[in-house]
């Protein structure tokens, strides 16, 4: 049975739940899941089928926080202590994640209130794995499927990286909206792009080689 911790609401999301489930923290709204620690199982399964432990990347940046899975994950599972920059628009999921989950973490998390967008557009650093995981509840948002976005994202990688991009894939609409920007803009501008598929969820890779 779910227990609900707490419940806040910000100008970016009406609502979001922290509940305790099946002994995880889970941060979600009313149609979508944020972060379920290491039963975010898009990500556990694609760092896994793609071997990123041994990739033994340093620096970790990640779009989209949620309550932390994504460090959680790498350092928990998959036993990397790295030095990580996540990027999050909402003070409230930052709040969060401090509370539940990054305050356990060993690794150095720099937490960073801003767009998304515009951070990658400005910022010059560049890492070995980059994390893509913004959703407007269910919903990409437009302006982070654009070519330009997606140019900016190229960008960030450093040689011999690794770039993911969690896309949902369940519903017959999903699969018809993330098959057209796969089609479309991510193949544009990463046409040796793979993906792994789990669970509802089609995680975009790419590696600069």
């Amino acid at each position: 049975m779910d227990v609900r911790l707490e419940s806040l609401g910000s100008d970016e999301n009406e609502i979001l739940h922290v509940l305790l489930s099946k002994g995880r923290f889970q941060l979600v709204t009313e149609n979508a899941v944020y972060s379920f620690e290491d039963l975010y199982v898009n990500f556990t399964h694609a760092f896994s089928e793609l071997q990123v432990a041994g990739r033994k990347p340093e620096r970790v940046l990640t779009l989209g926080l949620g309550l932390g899975s994504i460090p959680y994950i790498l350092e928990k599972k998959e036993g990397l202590i790295a030095e990580h920059t996540a990027v999050e628009i909402d003070e409230a999921v930052i709040h969060l994640a401090h509370k539940y989950t990054l305050s356990g973490l060993e690794s150095q998390v720099q937490t960073i209130c801003a767009d998304a967008e515009a951070f990658s557009y400005m910022t010059e650093e560049t890492f070995d794995l980059v994390c893509m995981d913004i959703f407007k509840d269910v919903i990409v948002p437009e302006n982070f499927e654009s070519l330009e976005f997606l140019k900016a994202l190229q960008s960030l990688v450093a040689p011999g990286g690794l770039l993911l991009f969690n896309r949902l894939y369940h519903t017959s609409e999903d699969r018809k909206v993330t098959d057209a920007f796969v089609q479309g803009n991510w193949a544009t501008v990463f046409p040796d792009g793979k993906s792994l598929e789990h669970k509802g969820n089609l995680m975009l890779f790419w590696e600069y080689s």
